[in-house]
């Protein structure tokens, strides 16, 4: 986007003053303005390896840190009618201001769409619904543009959040945890958990590689990610000299550069991805599979179980065939 680009070009001018590398620079910008283009390949190597690249792409985790961010800045108003649609207001302009400065990628739209959706049934009084949701923000985009089907961020960014809503509360209460200091990061845990099952196939397919030590980085990545994304937003918007700029700077520093350094440390360990790609026919018949089982545990129709089994049988020919049979 001509103007997303133009806009973050001249958003960018702060970073000169920040005491960082260049790839630390890099990484932050990408995180909080969907600015890649001075980013190396290896650092976009290095991030996928230790499986957060999703960090690199505004998407709906960043969308949702702004959201909330913006929800907790308001959260001072008062609760009467006027000052409670003022708020919707605000949140979604800002929201949506976020969304096109840092490009109007397709799972930043998802998430804002659905984002808007949501603050809409709450602003109303109405009961919002995840499925629903989800399912009128893909309606929306491919209404505006349907070859977004065919993209590989709209494609991962609908899996992940489909994943997540199915899985993670049923990963949650497999381990019933009371103390709300460990319920935060199990709650993290169960989230990357559910939205890998659901990519996985998709990034073998795409990417051929399978990041192994993806539960131990998102966790802590996430968590600096949380914050590093407004106080850099705040930072880039804030003019210079103001009370507390530099102690904010010095705050945005650091953890850019304790973020790159989780990631440069893990990149390095032996065996960190595993390396396979899969065709388009494992794929299809993998996630077929997945979704027959995922019927038999909610239905306990004996038919689904079987037509899973049917369909693990087919890709193991499948790959049977292509290993012994392909030249």
């Amino acid at each position: 986007m001509e103007f997303a680009g133009g806009k973050q070009e001249y958003l960018l001018k702060p970073f000169d003053r920040l005491n960082l590398s260049k790839e630390e620079k890099s990484v932050l910008a990408t995180i909080t303005l969907g600015y890649r283009k001075d980013m190396s390949r290896d650092v976009r190597k290095r991030f996928s390896l230790t499986g957060v690249a999703h960090l690199l792409a505004v998407s709906g985790f960043h969308v949702a840190v702004v959201c909330g961010f913006l929800s907790l800045l308001f959260s001072f108003l008062p609760k009467s009618p006027f000052y409670r649609w003022l708020k919707y207001l605000l949140t979604l302009c800002l929201l949506w201001c976020f969304v096109v400065i840092t490009g109007l990628a397709p799972s930043a739209v998802r998430a804002g769409l659905m984002l808007t959706l949501y603050l809409s049934g709450r602003v109303l009084r109405r009961t919002t619904d995840g499925y629903n949701t989800l399912a009128a923000a893909a309606f929306c985009m491919l209404a505006f543009n349907p070859l977004y089907l065919f993209d590989v961020g709209f494609q991962l960014s609908y899996l992940a959040v489909l994943s997540i809503l199915f899985l993670q509360l049923r990963l949650q209460d497999l381990i019933m945890v009371r103390n709300p200091i460990v319920a935060m990061p199990w709650g993290w845990i169960t989230v990357t958990l559910a939205a890998q099952a659901g990519t996985t196939l998709l990034c073998l397919y795409y990417f051929g590689q399978f990041s192994l030590v993806f539960l131990c980085t998102n966790l802590p990545l996430t968590f600096l990610a949380t914050f590093l994304i407004p106080a850099g937003l705040i930072w880039i918007l804030l003019p210079a000299g103001i009370p507390g700029y530099g102690l904010l700077q010095l705050f945005v520093e650091k953890m850019t550069h304790t973020l790159f350094w989780i990631v440069d440390s893990f990149s390095r360990v032996t065996q960190v991805a595993f390396y396979t790609r899969i065709g388009l026919l494992v794929t299809v018949l993998g996630y077929g599979s997945i979704l027959c089982f995922l019927l038999y545990l909610k239905t306990r129709r004996p038919g689904m179980l079987l037509a899973g089994l049917l369909l693990l049988l087919f890709i193991f020919f499948d790959l049977l065939i292509e290993r012994f049979f392909t030249v």
